[in-house]
């Protein structure tokens, strides 16, 4: 199940101080939520579609998606939940509109099969759209704990990914994001995900999120201005330098 709509660019957008959108005012964003994820995460912010059920629901195919693009459309993305569980319908919907000259992203914890990942990239890739990889814990322990699930997989196809940045330097093809969860994913943990970006890509762009209480961690406080802080001077020490805190109005 899936629901889109149109997003004035870039209100929505992870990547968005890097979105190439920023520069086509009066355009959109095709906006396409899958409402399903490969993991189980205990701070989802997206939680509500897990309450969706699929009675009365009209499937749709990909061409019939890709039909919802009009002139005004610059890029889809493509989010949830998380593609990864719907890829071969978000792939083959992407292609439709690549085709179309829409630049084609991706907001994804980076879980789907690698052969399917590498298209998305590609896709991305030669459309001049964005894989925005929400990379939520590096410590594979820490990691199953939050979400359930291992990030051997997540991790190897931000790196293949990683690799073809350079193919376009001009516009950021990955970007990395992680949520700042008080007391869980610290500056400490922050660090050694930068650490990995930077070994894989210096010049990815990484996006720090303010967490709000949420789902199953919903008696925790929100991010404060010292972890953000903190949080940005770590992965800044790690290497990267195109760092970014973003929701900085959840901040206290």
């Amino acid at each position: 199940m899936f629901q889109w709509y149109r997003d004035p660019i870039p209100t929505n957008c992870v990547a968005r101080w890097e979105c190439a959108g920023r520069s086509h005012p009066g355009k959109h964003n095709l906006a396409v939520f899958y409402a399903s994820c490969t993991f189980d995460c205990l701070f989802c912010q997206n939680w509500q579609f897990r309450t969706s059920t699929p009675e009365g629901v009209r499937l749709t195919a990909a061409d019939e998606l890709a039909a919802c693009a009009n002139r005004h459309t610059f890029c889809v993305c493509f989010f949830g939940g998380d593609p990864a569980s719907q890829m071969p319908h978000a792939l083959a919907a992407g292609r439709r509109l690549a085709n179309a000259g829409v630049a084609v992203c991706w907001e994804t914890a980076g879980s789907a099969r690698a052969s399917l990942m590498d298209e998305a990239v590609e896709l991305s890739l030669r459309s001049g759209g964005t894989v925005k990889v929400d990379l939520k814990a590096f410590d594979a322990n820490l990691h199953v704990a939050l979400t359930g699930a291992d990030n051997r997989h997540t991790l190897e196809n931000f790196r293949r990914a990683a690799r073809r940045a350079r193919e376009r330097p001009e516009r950021p093809l990955v970007v990395a994001s992680t949520l700042l969860v008080p007391g869980y994913v610290t500056a400490e943990e922050v660090g050694r995900i930068a650490g990995f970006v930077a070994e894989c890509d210096p010049d990815t762009p990484y996006s720090l999120l303010a967490f709000a209480p949420s789902f199953l961690m919903g008696d925790l406080p929100r991010t404060s201005r010292r972890e953000a802080d903190a949080a940005e001077a770590a992965a800044r020490a790690a290497g990267l330098t195109r760092v970014r805190v973003s929701n900085r109005h959840l901040l206290w």
